[in-house]
């Protein structure tokens, strides 16, 4: 969504709280309501359990490019993990939902042979009256890339049974209202390969010390039951992982968190 359709929208909410200010509280307690719902789960008081962000990452450490710095994106861990996720369990081929400027899907290729992303059509995009450039700008990144396959469709009703069992790493970063998670996280574990797969989900923190506890909701609402055990948060990120191995000790996430042990960030202009 662009800048102006997102202050647009603000705007419009206020004044519908300005004028109802009951709605407010209405809002503010469906989170509530998210959060006192996975509460009742006592190992998920602080939300989803948390790995530790350096126990993926190389010694080397890793490149992120490209990286646009702008609104609407991922965070450079964020992008990262999926790069360094894709690396760890060797990854063949790679699914996501949500395609945006195709930073995310860019990170996957610079490893992964064979890969998927799924957005709205330009022309669907274009019948919901959104932002001409805003359309324009998916794929800005990804369009050309020859491991990169673009799908059109909606991911509520695209028909995914040709991928299902065969994606090594899936990219959940849809549309975030609850329902459409729960959804696109069933998808997800129908995508990917039995027993090994992968899944990352974006926007499952407000920011890397909190829970976006809708979200949460949705993830383990729509994660199979004998799959649960296997759902955590990644520290650093607003990520949360489907990750189905042991060799990561798991910890809680904590606020304020602790930088452990921080980072070096090296800039450079991309020359992609």
């Amino acid at each position: 969504m662009s800048n102006k359709r997102k202050l647009n929208k603000f705007f419009r909410a206020i004044a519908q709280v300005i004028k109802q200010p009951a709605l407010l509280n209405l809002v503010l307690d469906q989170e509530d309501d998210h959060q006192r719902e996975m509460q009742k789960i006592k190992s998920l008081e602080h939300g989803f359990p948390e790995l530790p962000f350096n126990a993926f990452l190389p010694e080397t450490g890793i490149t992120i490019e490209p990286f646009a710095f702008l609104e609407g994106g991922s965070l450079v861990t964020d992008l990262a993990l999926i790069r360094m996720m894709a690396l760890k369990i060797n990854a063949q081929q790679y699914f996501e939902i949500g395609t945006w400027r195709g930073e995310s899907v860019m990170q996957a290729a610079a490893s992964v042979p064979d890969c998927f992303t799924l957005n709205l059509s330009a022309e669907e995009m274009h019948r919901r009256n959104w932002n001409p450039q805003y359309i324009d700008l998916h794929g800005f990144f990804s369009k050309n890339n020859p491991r990169i396959t673009h799908l059109e469709g909606d991911s509520r009703t695209f028909d995914f049974s040709r991928f299902n069992g065969k994606q090594d790493l899936v990219f959940v970063d849809g549309d975030h209202h609850f329902d459409s998670v729960v959804q696109d996280t069933q998808s997800a574990f129908k995508l990917v390969t039995p027993e090994s797969g992968v899944i990352i989900w974006h926007d499952y923190g407000h920011n890397p010390e909190s829970v976006r506890w809708n979200v949460l909701h949705a993830i383990w609402k729509g994660t199979p039951e004998a799959q649960r055990k296997h759902l955590y948060t990644v520290s650093n990120t607003i990520s949360a992982v489907y990750y189905p191995y042991s060799d990561v000790p798991a910890g809680v996430r904590k606020y304020p968190a602790v930088p452990n042990p921080g980072f070096s960030v090296h800039l450079k202009k991309y020359q992609g």
